[in-house]
């Protein structure tokens, strides 16, 4: 019975991905919507990977390798599903979403984001737009883990009363008419 077939890099592959699998994974969420999906992504982008890791002569550029990979797979993805489409003789009767209030939504959070002091705004982009745990929010500012959570505490609760405060106009505007 043949023995199965070893690479040579197993363990150094193993190493490397235990150390950037969380920020392989937030690349794989920036490239899908589904949380599920992107997961999916990123598992077929480290079994495309592991099988050239051999030929990988700089192990430094491997995440951008990985990325090439996930871009690549996302894009056949897409090519796929577009050939799965049928056209019809009769146009459906649902509305397509224009994005205008999501657009405008995004737009007020980004005025209400100014008035944070700079370091909460920091700390707020780290875990929330970059999905960074705390501690490594903590390590990228060079600040205890308690203070990252303090900070985004009274960070999230000024950004709760600014949109409160700007959405009482809107209310208001709503009941005169």
């Amino acid at each position: 019975m043949n023995a199965p077939r070893r690479l040579g890099g197993v363990p150094e592959f193993e190493e490397y991905v235990s150390a950037r699998h969380d920020a392989l994974l937030r690349t794989a969420r920036s490239l899908v919507h589904d949380p599920l999906d992107a997961q999916d992504l990123l598992q077929i982008a480290l079994l495309r990977t592991y099988r050239q890791w051999d030929r990988i002569a700089d192990k430094q550029l491997a995440d951008a390798y990985l990325r090439r990979v996930m871009i690549n797979t996302r894009t056949e993805w897409w090519r796929a599903r577009k050939l799965q489409e049928l056209p019809t003789e009769q146009l459906p009767d649902a509305s397509v979403d224009d994005c205008t209030e999501q657009h405008a939504n995004r737009a007020l959070l980004m005025d209400i984001m100014k008035t944070l002091a700079p370091n909460q705004r920091r700390v707020v982009v780290l875990r929330h737009w970059e999905q960074m745990s705390t501690e490594e929010t903590a390590a990228a500012l060079g600040i205890a883990a308690g203070t990252v959570k303090s900070t985004l505490h009274r960070a999230l609760g000024r950004l709760r009363q600014e949109l409160e405060r700007s959405a009482a106009p809107h209310r208001t505007a709503s009941l005169d008419r």
